[in-house]
């Protein structure tokens, strides 16, 4: 005896072609946007300005940018911590906007191993 699908839920290979086609579609946007974002310079700053970072994309850091009254020989842990903050600010804005890239390719779909 065989099993009948409720009406609608079937669909045979149609359907699965379709779906794979919309899953290669999707997977193309998202390499394309990949890209473009790893392309993207992003910039921050740290102690009010005193310390800026770009980073690109692919979380490289570009550039450091020091104004000179931030330099005291006499706190360098100040400034280094300015550093490590603004980096860490910069690759969290580098993340994010991959993130919020992919979401609105997979319309927030889980996909493991994907951003």
């Amino acid at each position: 005896m065989k099993a009948r699908l409720p009406q609608g839920m079937g669909g045979g290979p149609q359907n699965m072609n379709a779906m794979i086609r919309q899953a290669q579609k999707m997977q193309e946007d998202m390499k394309v946007k990949q890209e473009e974002i790893e392309n993207m310079e992003f910039k921050t700053t740290s102690g009010g300005g005193m310390v800026e970072v770009t980073i690109s994309g692919k979380k490289e850091i570009r550039q450091i940018q020091l104004k000179p009254e931030i330099v005291d020989p006499e706190d360098i842990e100040m400034l280094q911590d300015l550093v490590v903050a603004a980096v860490n600010e910069a690759i969290r804005t580098a993340e994010d906007a991959m993130s919020s890239a992919m979401e609105k390719i997979t319309g927030n779909l889980n996909i493991p191993g994907m951003f």
